[in-house]
């Protein structure tokens, strides 16, 4: 079970990065500096979480898949504005610039926590394959 955890936080962490990058890069009016990357990394996951969290307990009786995709927009969006109000070194310039930034965490983060359930059913399948054979 720790190494489920330990897998789907490893693969979230790198797909917030991953997200952070491909907006420093594609984004003319967001920057982050190295610094600010490790940072901002860590305080998005942590207040992605807990919005996401709140969300689907206060707000939420019966999720589906298609609000808890608007959920996964909706927390990150309010991530990205409580990171760059806290983050020094990280700049989105215009509420504009928001809407892609978010769009493009947000598939990161999904294809990270896809990659993550597959890594996990893969290790499962080979653990049930293993102690079948013994």
């Amino acid at each position: 079970m720790l190494r489920r955890w330990g897998t789907r936080l490893a693969l979230s962490l790198v797909g917030i990065a991953a997200g952070l990058l491909l907006c420093s890069a594609l984004l003319a009016s967001f920057s982050v500096s190295a610094a600010a990357l490790v940072e901002a990394t860590l305080l998005f996951w942590v207040v992605h979480i807990v919005v996401q969290f709140m969300a689907l307990k206060v707000l939420v009786r019966q999720p589906s898949v298609a609000l808890a995709g608007l959920l996964a927009l909706a927390s990150t969006i309010v991530a990205l504005l409580i990171v760059n109000a806290i983050v020094s070194g990280m700049h989105i310039g215009g509420p504009g610039t928001y809407i892609p930034a978010t769009v493009i965490i947000w598939a990161c983060t999904a294809l990270a926590d896809t990659i993550a359930t597959r890594r996990i059913r893969e290790d499962r399948l080979e653990r049930d394959l293993e102690r079948r054979g013994r």
